[in-house]
């Protein structure tokens, strides 16, 4: 069952023992999920329960100190359930290491171990009604009053921002900086912290099941102990921390790519045209062997990827093209694939309807795929 050179033994007993779990708890609700839009918040106590939340966090907060490599796995073998699952690898890859790497020890030990258990649920907080990829002119602001900063604002499509308990919100705390990026903190706001309030549940296009919404903050008083890092820093840490973000959303696109794949030639195998199965036809041979190839590139590079970012290295150009090559890719092969199935790639009941559905917002979020184009211009000195 290892997918990739670096997986060992106890790689392959994670990944066997996290999709058993998931065949039992997860696959029969997923439907039903997408029904509700929303995915219970006892699913993720039993992730708690199960060791499948934040493994990489040090034993001493209750975690397992697992390597990336264990967030690797739980992040395709949830997408390979469905893609409305991408909220627990927000909260392990991508809110969580925020506190590890900047947090300070109080906070460590008050937010981690509820993090692992399931009993908290974060969010990260960037997005603004007027301010999406351009960070820097976010208007969220943060005035601090002794020892407390007093925050107004509006954040928007946030991901687990129904069932967070935690937000880790990117504010202004300089509004006056120049350049603008050096005025920009994070505080971590907690549910039930007076003048913040959760808007409506989003209804969007794809992942259904995936809770994101609207956040107000007004007259918000936060404890100035709920400051993660430096005040000011905050864009500094964000620019740190979007590599495995960016990493985390190219390696879903590519799991998609190959459930999808994998759908459809099963289902040309046994679907007849003109008197023999649609498989047997050229044209779906030659598209079929396109995907096929374009999927094990993807792969491929991936792969390498992971390997360079665990090593600790400068990613950002080729994470960047990953995820915006990644994505785009899941996008046409959606198409491609729904096409196969002809009338009933439209139909609801057909898993690939969803995967048409979920997959084109990947290329938007973590930075639209046009930023990523430009960061990586940038870098190549154009």
């Amino acid at each position: 069952m290892a997918r990739y050179r670096f997986e060992e033994e106890e790689h392959t007993m994670f990944r066997k023992s996290l999709r058993k779990f998931l065949e039992k708890e997860a696959v029969p609700q997923y439907d039903q999920w997408e029904k509700d839009r929303l995915i219970p918040k006892s699913f993720w106590r039993k992730l708690g329960e199960m060791g499948f939340l934040c493994p990489q966090v040090e034993e001493q907060y209750g975690g397992l100190g697992l390597d990336f490599r264990y967030g690797v796995i739980i992040g395709e073998e949830m997408e390979r359930v469905g893609a409305s699952l991408t909220g627990v690898g927000l909260h392990n890859d991508i809110t969580v290491p925020y506190i590890e790497a900047y947090g300070t020890e109080q906070q460590k030990q008050e937010w981690l171990p509820g993090c692992i258990s399931g009993e908290y649920i974060t969010a990260i907080a960037m997005t603004e009604p007027g301010a999406g990829s351009d960070l820097a002119n976010i208007s969220a602001t943060a005035v601090k009053e002794g020892d407390h900063y007093i925050v107004n604002g509006q954040k928007t499509f946030i991901t687990n921002g129904i069932n967070s308990t935690h937000v880790l919100v990117v504010v202004k705390t300089d509004p006056k900086a120049e350049p603008k990026h050096k005025g920009i903190s994070l505080l971590m706001i907690e549910e039930g912290t007076p003048g913040f309030t959760k808007g409506r549940k989003l209804d969007k296009v794809g992942l259904h099941a995936q809770d994101t919404s609207e956040l107000y903050f007004e007259d918000c008083k936060v404890p100035a102990a709920n400051l993660v890092g430096e005040e000011n820093k905050g864009f500094t840490y964000l620019m740190e921390k979007l590599q495995q973000e960016r990493l985390v959303v190219a390696l879903a696109a590519q799991i998609a790519s190959e459930d999808m794949l994998e759908m459809t030639v099963d289902y040309v195998k046994s679907r007849k045209a003109f008197g023999k199965p649609i498989s047997a036809f050229q044209n779906t041979q030659f598209k079929l062997v396109e995907m096929a190839t374009e999927i094990e590139l993807g792969k491929a590079f991936l792969e390498s990827l992971i390997e360079e970012h665990m090593a600790g290295k400068d990613v950002v150009s080729k994470v960047s093209m990953a995820k915006y090559w990644l994505t785009e890719t899941a996008k046409k092969i959606s198409g491609e694939c729904m096409q196969l199935h002809g009338g009933y790639g439209y139909m609801e009941e057909y898993k690939i309807a969803r995967r048409y559905r979920d997959i084109p917002v990947a290329a938007i979020y973590a930075g639209s795929n046009e930023i990523m184009k430009t960061i990586i211009a940038k870098r190549m000195g154009l």
